[in-house]
């Protein structure tokens, strides 16, 4: 995730909006319960942070897969490994 993304995602003040979401009662008992073992203020918060902990590992996922893919479409057009690899190391130092 890009450095200024994650910066944003860190923001507490970001802005909110409300959604109704249908969960099972047995669902959010459990999680009523194990929010303050968990240190959150209440159920919400816990699964904002669920939610969030999965939309950051999809994400990560997606950009991955579409850098392999860009990797291997480089080749494909005759990149070499060298210029690929210098490349992405351009990218991690930078």
């Amino acid at each position: 995730m890009k450095y200024e993304t994650l910066k944003k995602r860190l923001d507490k003040n970001r802005p909110m909006t409300s959604i109704t979401i249908r969960i099972p009662e047995d669902v959010l008992e459990d999680l009523k319960q194990l929010a303050p073992l968990l240190g959150f203020s209440g159920y919400q918060p816990l699964i904002r942070a669920y939610i969030g902990q999965g939309l950051r590992k999809d994400l990560e996922r997606m950009e991955s897969q579409t850098v392999t893919a860009l990797i291997a479409n480089l080749k494909r057009r005759g990149v070499s490994e060298e210029i690929i690899e210098e490349a992405l190391s351009e990218i991690v130092h930078n």
